[in-house]
């Protein structure tokens, strides 16, 4: 199992630390969300691919959050992370909206998931350290 790079405030140090981490963690949340799409198919209780897609954001959220902790104190860190999400929302809801039309749910909301996971990881990833550099 390969070993992630972490900096020395425990950041994940590259952006395909990051951006792997963010898809492990949306491929666990898919797993997960299928495995509950399917009992409940089977059991009569809703038809295949009602469940809302955007729940396999949880661990990706997680794992956000725990990058903002690992950041440590400072306004820097609050606007890229604001700015991230910003973004990743609105570009996630767009890509869930165009799916909508053709997909059920769980593919519009999953598609959307993963559109902002990966603008997310963009911003906060090389915003971050954009503004860190400039701040001296």
């Amino acid at each position: 199992m390969p070993q992630l790079n972490k900096d020395a405030t425990g950041r994940l140090a590259t952006f395909g630390d990051l951006l792997g981490s963010a898809f492990a963690g949306l491929a666990a949340g898919s797993a997960v969300l299928l495995v509950f799409e399917t009992v409940m198919w089977l059991t009569g209780l809703g038809e295949f691919g009602e469940s809302n897609g955007w729940l396999i954001l949880i661990l990706p959220v997680w794992l956000f959050v725990e990058e903002f902790r690992a950041e440590g104190f400072g306004a820097h860190r609050i606007m890229v992370s604001v700015l991230a999400a910003g973004f990743g929302v609105a570009m996630g809801m767009s890509v869930a909206g165009v799916v909508a039309g053709v997909a059920p749910a769980l593919v519009s909301g999953g598609s959307g998931a993963l559109t902002g996971t990966v603008v997310y990881c963009l911003i906060w990833f090389y915003g971050l350290r954009w503004l860190s550099h400039r701040s001296g």
